[in-house]
């Protein structure tokens, strides 16, 4: 038996939880504890609410109630919400707690002992009206680089901007309006740069982490680690634990708190089952694993600033082994966010996304299947209430639910209990073993999605066994063959409970219970997958156990109107008078990071290849692209490119094409090249968003109304300037010597993923090339 430790992202505990933390955060790291019960492994499982910082402070003032009094609120609320889907933690913890405080307090004066904790001030927007420094979420003001109006001081949610203090143009404090004066106020910083190396050499054998982890942790590194404040003025958080008038003001930063959450918790349950020292078995113990589950976003925190904390302590605690960080849910091209909420267009935009409504309409195993199916693992996924509908009936309930109640139905009501096999079916065992070595490759690695999928196939594969044993003609002839047939479909029965709990425990649960075996589908584990099932035990009468959804019917006041004339009138909507935001043409635009997976000649078009492109999706996409005069097909076989994955889909010669390569043109110029734009990281995943850091839409465009309303060019960059349109930029360090850019006016966006990855070519081109 092996330990193993799963350490979950800490929601804020300033709102309700929503489908996206579920699908990034909290449904994952329960699937793969669940897989490691089954295999027999110790598993402890810790996390909880993050109840500090400035987002729990904001929501406390909007409603005139102490900090304290909102994040217990929603730190229960949230609690019963994980439950109710079935998301088991050894313990569910929060961050405004006594042993978290005292773990916190502690780490903090053992780094500063070690000599990686120092003083030094920093610049902060000071309110002379409210005589208080002010955190980031209390200053908004506009954007220098794009304009955008009321954005936080911190960064910009348009363009991707990172500010400093006296960065914003007229900026003003939150609280009363006045405008707010920069001054220097002593901060206690952690001496990241001292780790620089020890960390390089940390990731260097973490070849098995995730693409997007990985690269983003050696990016971050390469540019070098700057030390970071931990310390800030207000009065909500964990008091810093050094004497002095000059600190009762401050509190320790909330980043730096939250991570410590992870070890705070395993030493507060090794304390309640009366083991104090028990959580140094997980921590100090070489071969325990530790794995975080967490959104995109937290990658920084995890991958580099949390192992540095651990490596500064000199205790020898364990650092992690893999942190498969999830990508985003995205609802009609944009990412789920508790402070910034989308219009609401249709009658699906208007269905609840937050997990105590959406447990009030729908079974949490509706929600699991769903989410685990479209998982956002490598790349951002897209959810969609009525792709929910559809796959929960065709799949879950049509292959699954159906298998499971046509079999034990059948048997129940003509043996009443298991029926007897003494020869069992090569081909069943055959199919259970492959099934099983599958998934359990995927479950270790992390790869949810595809585990699912197998045990999905053996569900069909079980469905078209059951047919072709045909037991209702059996029963008939040959009572005990019939009995035979049975027991290799149980057996089927029983390998997908067993395999399908992970992802689906109470209905795994049930399933066990009508077949009639002892214990739970846990106690037995995955040794019993290929076990013989124990003839002649009564089972219990089954019901289905799955249901099917109507959006309709579970919401009718939202569906009112004829589907058609709705159509009409949320297009119509999104069409008229939207406000004009900067880049907003660009907005439409649904870039992604695509790779050429067969190529071959047109059928009907001389010019024109037929391609095969990954852009990250189940299967990939047949896009026409007339190429040939610039490419040959082995240039173009497993090439990267940018791919505007939602223009309409359109027929080219007979062939439906869905989607295009986007490349740059001199010829306006008098130039007559060519070239295709590809991702300067050629490690970058396949589905990697080029929304330069903006929420862009997912709708579907037009090429003619939309597309060729954005305006993008490519052009060499001098000293940080866009040659072509003479307007300064900053870009990542090791940018190529020429760039694709967004331009927007008299504004210029680097086209990219927002985190350091660009576009370019890789040719000469005419500085101002169009790109098409």
């Amino acid at each position: 038996m092996s330990k193993v430790l799963v350490n979950i992202a800490w929601p804020y505990a300033n709102g309700p939880i929503h489908l996206g933390h579920v699908a990034g955060s909290l449904l994952p790291p329960d699937i793969f504890a669940r897989y490691n019960r089954l295999l027999g492994n110790e598993v402890w499982v810790v996390g909880g609410s993050d109840q500090h910082g400035t987002p729990i402070t904001v929501t406390a003032d909007k409603e005139g109630v102490t900090p304290e009094e909102v994040a217990d609120r929603y730190h229960a609320m949230n609690k019963k919400a994980i439950e109710d889907l079935g998301i088991e933690y050894t313990l569910y913890s929060k961050t405004h707690s006594p042993v978290h405080s005292e773990i916190t307090q502690w780490m903090f004066r053992t780094l500063l002992d070690n000599g990686y904790i120092y003083t030094k001030d920093e610049d902060e927007y000071y309110c002379p009206k409210c005589r208080k420094f002010l955190p980031d979420r209390y200053v908004e003001g506009t954007c220098p680089n794009c304009g955008m109006q009321d954005v936080r001081s911190d960064q910009c949610d348009n363009c991707g901007t990172t500010f400093v203090p006296g960065d914003v143009i007229d900026p003003h404090c939150t609280r009363c309006g006045t405008r707010p004066e920069v001054r220097s106020s002593t901060q206690f910083f952690l001496k990241l740069s001292a780790f620089e190396k020890p960390l390089l050499e940390f990731l260097d054998d973490k070849k098995y982490w995730r693409q997007n982890v990985r690269a983003y942790t050696q990016n971050f590194l390469k540019g070098g680690l700057k030390d970071r404040a931990i310390t800030r003025d207000m009065s909500w958080g964990i008091p810093i634990p050094v004497e002095g008038e000059e600190w009762k003001d401050k509190v320790i930063y909330v980043w730096f708190d939250a991570v410590i959450g992870y070890l705070s918790t395993t030493i507060a349950h090794s304390r309640d089952i009366g083991q104090p020292d028990y959580w140094k078995t997980f921590w100090e113990n070489p071969d325990c694993k530790h794995y975080y589950f967490i959104g995109k976003d937290n990658i920084p925190f995890h991958s580099i600033i949390w192992p540095a904390m651990l490596m500064g302590m000199g205790q020898g605690l364990n650092l992690p082994y893999d942190i498969p960080a999830n990508e985003y849910l995205m609802f009609n091209g944009g990412k789920l966010s508790k402070s910034r909420k989308g219009a609401v267009t249709d009658a699906e935009s208007m269905i609840p996304r937050d997990m105590p409504r959406v447990l009030e309409k729908f079974d949490p195993e509706e929600i699991r299947y769903y989410l685990s199916i479209i998982m956002p693992d490598t790349h951002d996924a897209e959810f969609s209430w009525s792709d929910m509908e559809t796959k929960v009936n065709s799949e879950l309930v049509a292959a699954l639910g159906n298998l499971y109640h046509r079999c034990l139905s059948f048997t129940y009501k003509n043996f009443g209990t298991i029926p007897e096999n003494d020869s069992p079916d090569e081909k069943v065992s055959s199919e259970i073993f492959k099934t099983y070595t599958e998934y359990e490759r995927f479950l270790s690695a992390c790869d949810f999605k595809k585990a699912l999928q197998a045990v999905m196939g053996l569900a069909h594969f079980g469905n078209e066994y059951f047919n072709s044993c045909t037991p209702w003609k059996l029963v008939k002839e040959d009572k005990a063959a019939c009995g035979r047939a049975l027991n290799e479909n149980l057996r089927i029965i029983k390998a997908l409970a067993i395999m399908a709990w992970p992802f689906l425990p109470r209905s795994s649960e049930k399933i066990w219970d009508y077949m009639g075996l002892p214990g739970t589908v846990e106690e037995a584990g995955y040794k019993s997958v290929q076990t013989p099932l124990p003839a002649g035990t009564r089972m219990k009468e089954p019901v289905p156990v799955y249901g099917k959804i109507d959006l309709k019917v579970t919401f009718p006041d939202l569906f009112k109107q004829p589907e058609a004339e709705a159509k009409k009138k949320v297009e119509a909507a999104k069409e008229e008078k939207r406000p004009a935001e900067p880049f907003d043409a660009f907005r439409r635009l649904d870039l992604r990071v695509g790779k050429v997976v067969s190529v071959e000649d047109h059928p009907n078009a001389d010019k024109l290849f037929k391609l095969q492109v990954d852009v990250g999706e189940e299967t990939p996409r047949t896009i026409c692209a007339g190429l040939k005069a610039y490419y040959t097909k082995e240039q173009m076989l497993g090439r990267k490119a940018i791919v505007v994955t939602n223009l309409a889909p359109r027929p080219l010669r007979g062939v439906e094409s869905c989607g295009m390569l986007l490349a740059a043109d001199d010829e306006d110029l008098g130039g007559d090249a060519v070239l295709l734009l590809r991702p300067s990281d050629p490690e970058i995943p396949v589905g990697t968003r080029f929304n330069c850091g903006l929420e862009n839409s997912g709708d579907v465009i037009d090429y003619k109304k939309h597309f060729s309303a954005v305006t993008m060019k490519v052009s060499s960059v001098k000293d940080g300037v866009f040659v072509s349109e003479g307007a300064g930029i900053e870009l990542p360090a090791g940018a190529p010597a020429r760039v694709a850019a967004v331009v927007d006016g008299g504004r210029v966006l680097v086209l990219g993923d927002g985190k350091g990855c660009v576009a370019t070519v890789d040719g000469d081109i005419k500085d101002g090339a169009g790109v098409r």
